[in-house]
C-alpha cells in the first residue's frame, strides 16, 4: 500500500513529454504556493531588506545605476548586480512592495526549475522531480527564498553555473553549457563576491579522470577549455570595466573600488570582524536545523552516496565532493552566518534524489518524518500555552512587535496535530508538507501583516514625525535603512553604518546640532548619554531594541570640539513615493 500511493504520486515509468509538462505544473503550482504566498501585504524589515530596497528606490529615482548609495553615502558592501534586478523589477512594477521581493521569488522558482531538468537529465523524470521537490521543502531554501536578500539571487547564479558545467562535463563535450556555467560564475561574482562557487567542481573532476568513473566526457582540444575563463571575465566585465573606468580620477569611486574589492571580499574571508565562528559552526549548528528534512534522511543517504563512489558513479561523486568543498570553504572563512551555505543545498538535494523514491516507500523513513511533523506541532502548542500562563511575556511580545504570537501558535499546532491524525505515520512526508504550508500560509497571511508598521520602521518614524518641528532640520544618528525607507521629509545623517565609530559619529552630530537652534536631532540612548545629555530630550520608545530620543539645544561642548564638519549627507526621499505607503511608486 505505501509503495504504491509514491508510484502513483510520481506516476514511476510514465516517461513522455505530457508527463515532464505536468511534472512542471505541479512543481510550479507548489512553488508559488510556497513562496509567493504574502508577496505584497509587507514592507522590507531588516536587517538587510530595508538597505537594499531604499538603494534600489533611490538609484531609480535619481538614474544613477553605477553607484548604489545609501541616503547618498556610497555602499560598498556589495557588488551591484542585485540592485539592478530589484531595479528592473520596480520598473516593471511601480510597487516597491512587490518589486523587493521579485527577485528571490523569480531566483527560487527557476533553482526548481534547474533542479527538475538536471535530474532528468542526469537520472530520470522521477529523480528530477524528486530532488526539486525535496528542495522546495527544505526549510532553508523556503525560508530564503521568501526573503528580500542577496543570497537567493547568488543561489540562482550558483545553481545556472552547476547546470552548464554538469552538462557538459557530465552529460557533454556541450562547450555552450560550459561556457554559461562560467558566465553564471562571473553574474555571480558581480551579485556576491562568493559567484565563483561552481568553478570549484572543477577541482574534483579533475581529480576524477581514472578510468573507475563514469560516465566520462569525451576527450576534446585543450584550446577549446580556455572558452570558460573568458565567458566568466566578459560577465564580471559588464560591471567591472564601467567601474574601474569611472574610479579613474574620481577619488570616491576610487574608495568604493578599493573597498568592495579587496576589504569586503578578501578581507571579510580572512579577518571578519562580526559573526565570527569556530570551524564546526556549519556542520554543529547549521546544517542539522536549516536542512531539515534532507538532514533526517542522511542515516539512509549516506549508504548510498558510498555505494556509488565505491561503484565510481560520477554523477554522485562530482556532486557530494563539491558539497563538502563548498562547506569546507566556508569553515575555513573566520566569519559564518547560516545562510553562507545555502549554495550547496540544492546539489544535495540533486544528490538525494536517485534514492528518494526508495526512501518514501520505507515505514522507518516515513515514520520519522512524521515524528518531526508532530514534534514541530506540540511545539507550537507548547508555545501557545507557555504566553498564555506568561501574560508579561506575552504582552513584552505585544508590545514589541505588536502580535499576539498565542493565536497564530495555536492554529498551526492545531492544524499540525489534525494533519498527523489525518496521514498518519505511513505518510510522514505528507504530513510534513501540509504542516510547513501552513506555517507558511499563517505567516504570510496573518503574522507578517499584523506585525509590519512595527518591523518596517513605518510605526517608529510615525512617531518621529507627530513630533518633531517640521519647520526645523532634522538629523539621525546611527540610523536605520528602514527609517529612510520611510520618512517624508529631508534629513541630514553623519554616515551609513558607522557602528564601528559610535562615539564620533555622535561627535559629527553634536557640531552639526550646535550650528543651529533649528536643529533637531533623533538619538538612541547610547548616543544621548555620550553626547547630548544635557539637552531637552523626548521619549520616542523603543525601536531594533533600542530607547530613541529627539534632542534640542546645546550638545556637550567636548564632543563638539571633536566633531568632523565633513561627515554630513543630506538626503531628501524621492518625491514620487507616496506619502501614505512605500509601495507605491511611478517610475521615470
Amino acid at each position: 500500500m505505501q509503495a504504491s500511493w509514491i508510484q502513483k504520486v510520481f506516476r514511476v515509468g510514465d516517461t513522455g513529454a505530457r508527463d515532464v509538462r505536468l511534472d512542471l505544473f505541479w512543481l510550479l503550482g507548489l512553488g508559488l504556493l510556497l513562496i509567493a504566498t504574502g508577496i505584497g501585504l509587507r514592507d522590507p524589515w531588516p536587517a538587510d531588506e530595508p538597505r537594499f530596497a531604499l538603494i534600489v528606490r533611490d538609484m531609480v529615482a535619481t538614474g544613477e545605476w553605477l553607484l548604489p548609495r545609501v541616503g547618498g553615502d556610497v555602499y560598498a558592501d556589495k557588488p551591484p548586480l542585485y540592485f539592478w534586478i530589484m531595479g528592473l523589477s520596480l520598473l516593471a512594477t511601480g510597487s516597491l512592495r512587490i518589486a523587493f521581493l521579485l527577485p528571490s521569488l523569480l531566483s527560487g522558482l527557476a533553482c526548481l526549475l534547474l533542479i527538475h531538468d538536471l535530474g532528468r537529465r542526469l537520472w530520470n523524470r522521477e529523480t528530477g522531480l524528486a530532488a526539486a521537490l525535496a528542495l522546495l521543502l527544505t526549510v532553508q531554501f523556503v525560508w530564503q527564498v521568501r526573503q528580500a536578500q542577496i543570497d537567493a539571487t547568488l543561489l540562482f547564479w550558483v545553481v545556472l553555473g552547476l547546470y552548464g558545467l554538469v552538462r557538459h562535463l557530465l552529460l557533454g563535450p556541450a562547450w555552450g553549457w560550459y561556457a554559461l556555467g562560467w558566465a553564471a560564475a562571473g553574474f555571480g561574482v558581480i551579485t556576491k563576491g562568493v559567484g565563483f562557487l561552481p568553478l570549484l567542481m572543477l577541482i574534483p573532476f579533475a581529480a576524477m579522470r581514472g578510468p573507475r568513473w563514469s560516465p566520462r566526457m569525451r576527450s576534446t582540444s585543450v584550446g577549446l577549455w580556455f572558452i570558460g575563463p573568458l565567458a566568466f571575465l566578459l560577465a564580471v566585465s559588464t560591471w567591472l570595466v564601467p567601474m574601474l573606468l569611472a574610479a579613474n580620477g574620481d577619488p570616491t569611486l576610487a574608495a568604493y573600488r578599493d573597498e568592495i574589492l579587496f576589504h569586503q571580499t578578501v578581507g571579510r574571508y580572512t579577518d571578519a570582524w562580526h559573526h565570527r565562528e569556530p570551524f564546526w559552526y556549519f556542520i554543529v549548528e547549521v546544517i542539522p536545523g536549516l536542512w531539515l528534512p534532507l538532514t533526517l534522511l542522511l542515516p539512509w543517504l549516506v549508504p548510498h552516496w558510498r555505494k556509488a563512489w565505491q561503484a565510481g558513479d560520477l554523477r554522485v561523486g562530482l556532486l557530494t565532493a563539491w558539497i563538502v568543498l563548498v562547506v569546507l570553504f566556508f569553515s575555513f572563512s573566520s566569519g559564518k552566518r547560516g545562510v553562507y551555505i545555502l549554495p550547496a543545498l540544492p546539489a544535495v538535494a540533486l544528490a538525494s534524489g536517485p534514492y528518494l523514491l526508495d526512501l518514501m516507500q520505507r515505514r522507518s523513513v516515513q515514520r520519522t518524518l512524521f515524528i518531526l511533523s508532530a514534534a514541530i506541532a506540540l511545539l507550537c502548542l507548547l508555545g501557545a500555552s507557555y504566553v498564555q500562563i506568561q501574560p508579561a511575556k506575552r504582552l513584552e511580545l505585544i508590545a514589541s512587535y505588536e502580535i499576539d504570537v498565542f493565536g497564530p501558535l495555536l492554529s498551526i499546532g492545531i492544524a499540525g496535530v489534525l494533519i498527523c491524525a489525518l496521514v498518519r505515520p505511513a505518510r510522514g512526508i505528507l504530513a510534513y508538507a501540509g504542516l510547513l504550508a501552513t506555517a507558511l500560509l499563517t505567516v504570510s497571511y496573518w503574522v507578517n501583516p499584523v506585525m509590519n508598521s512595527t518591523r518596517s520602521g513605518a510605526a517608529f518614524i510615525k512617531r518621529v514625525e507627530q513630533i518633531d518641528d517640521p519647520t526645523a532640520e532634522l538629523g539621525f544618528v546611527g540610523f536605520k535603512e528602514q527609517y529612510l525607507l520611510n520618512v517624508h521629509r529631508p534629513i541630514v545623517h553623519f554616515g551609513h553604518a558607522r557602528w564601528r565609530e559610535a562615539d564620533q559619529e555622535a561627535a559629527d552630530a553634536a557640531l552639526w546640532l550646535s550650528g543651529s537652534e533649528q536643529r533637531q536631532l533623533v538619538v538612541n540612548d547610547y548616543a544621548r548619554q555620550l553626547c547630548f545629555g544635557e539637552t531637552a530630550a523626548q521619549s520616542l520608545g523603543m525601536a531594533n531594541r533600542m530607547e530613541w530620543f529627539i534632542v534640542r539645544g546645546k550638545p556637550n561642548a567636548k564632543c563638539v570640539a571633536q566633531g568632523k564638519a565633513a561627515a554630513l549627507y543630506r538626503y531628501a526621499p524621492p518625491p514620487r513615493v507616496s506619502t501614505e505607503s512605500i509601495s507605491s511608486f511611478e517610475p521615470r
